[in-house]
């Protein structure tokens, strides 16, 4: 089982896909993370470099063009996420049935960069698909303990 729907190639906080799975409806959404560090403050690495001590060490046998070529794109990832053309973000899953959301955070994955630069983001969409299992498990959990309260046994809360 997976989500019938991508998300789109140009993602906003709040953009969701949705899909029924085994009875519920599942729903992921873009939740803007609220960490505001910048990419090279939360990635260790991001700033590369020849020194293989470093943690942004390319890899051996790179030239200083390489290190350039790598330098250029470290930049120009960070201009982008200094004009805010992309951020991070967590994929949220939600479960309900019939109508009644049964957990509205039944499964999360966060730091997830969405618009990041040269991406379809089609990396959402995996995780998302990724969470569902999660998510139904969550919510299967959240309804039998709300059958029962009412007395109702597991078969019968399915029909």
């Amino acid at each position: 089982m997976t989500f019938r729907e991508s998300f789109d190639a140009y993602v906003c906080e709040g953009d969701v896909i949705t899909t029924e799975a085994d009875g519920f409806t599942v729903t992921a959404r873009i939740v803007r993370d609220d960490i505001p560090d910048a990419p090279d403050k939360r990635q260790d690495g991001f700033w590369p470099t020849l020194d293989p001590q470093d943690a942004g060490y390319i890899g051996a046998g790179k030239t200083h063009a390489d290190l350039e070529t790598t330098m250029a794109r470290a930049k120009s990832v960070m201009e982008a996420w200094e004009a805010d053309e992309w951020f991070y973000c967590g994929i949220v899953v939600c479960v309900s049935r019939a109508g009644v959301t049964l957990d509205d955070h039944a499964a999360s994955l966060w730091g997830i960069e969405a618009n990041y630069p040269d991406s379809d983001n089609a990396y959402l969409s995996e995780v998302a698909n990724q969470l569902l299992p999660e998510a139904l498990e969550t919510a299967r959990a959240a309804l039998a303990r709300l059958c029962a309260g009412c007395g109702y046994t597991d078969a019968e809360a399915a029909a």
